[in-house]
């Protein structure tokens, strides 16, 4: 049986994960964040010391493991459930610098096509669509302005009661935006057949229907159903 397989990309706070998942619930598809894989380990190395710039070795001592619980994508850590835990705001800047070690990439990766082998998958993060998922069916681009990304990161943050300011939150999306597109190992970029998707000036539910809509698009297309 030949699986579907649309890879999201984007900078954070494009969107991408609340997005995906509608995205994937009304396709009767499997969502996967990759994003939580790599928080997860940078929350292994905030909770042991661990400089996230330097992972080394850390690969070895941890097992990562998404499941579906009730439809909902759940992340454990050693046996633990961390689903909460990897969306602190400091962990978020781990999650960057650890993504940026060929170590961690690695180990992960597998976790990633594996899923994708065996499940119509809708798949986000930085790479999908470049490296994870080179020959995925369907590709998107996600993106939109700094300033309109760091307002949905900031609201997101204050529902969840996290005591912030706009401005730190501007300064940490920049900065994982410029350490995303630098780093060396699988940089964010757009995949080259992938489908440039602007958000800038829609809501939640444009967003969706957008991207429900490229997918389809494609498939139809492809004659994939």
């Amino acid at each position: 049986m030949k699986f579907i397989s649309v890879a999201i990309d984007g900078p954070v706070g494009a969107g991408k994960s609340t997005a995906a998942r509608e995205c994937a619930k009304r396709l009767g598809f499997v969502y996967c964040d990759t994003g939580a894989l790599y928080r997860a380990v940078g929350l292994y190395c905030v909770r042991n010391g661990i400089d996230p710039k330097n992972p080394s070795g850390c690969t070895e001592r941890i097992k990562v493991e998404i499941s579906l619980i009730d439809g909902v994508q759940h992340v454990f850590l050693n046996g633990e459930d961390v689903s909460e835990d990897i969306r602190l705001p400091e962990i978020s800047m781990a999650a960057s610098a650890v993504s940026a070690a060929a170590e961690v990439r690695k180990a992960l990766l597998g976790i990633q096509r594996d899923i994708a082998a065996n499940n119509n998958v809708v798949m986000d993060g930085r790479d999908i669509g470049t490296v994870v998922l080179p020959n995925a069916d369907v590709k998107v681009f996600l993106t939109a302005k700094p300033e309109i990304r760091a307002k949905r990161r900031y609201d997101e943050l204050v529902k969840k009661g996290v005591e912030t300011t706009f401005e730190e939150v501007l300064r940490d999306l920049n900065e994982r935006d410029y350490n995303d597109s630098h780093r060396a190992e699988a940089p964010l970029k757009q995949a080259e057949d992938a489908v440039l998707a602007d958000t800038s000036e829609l809501d939640f539910e444009q967003s969706v229907e957008l991207i429900c809509r490229i997918v389809n698009n494609v498939r139809e297309r492809r004659n994939v159903l």
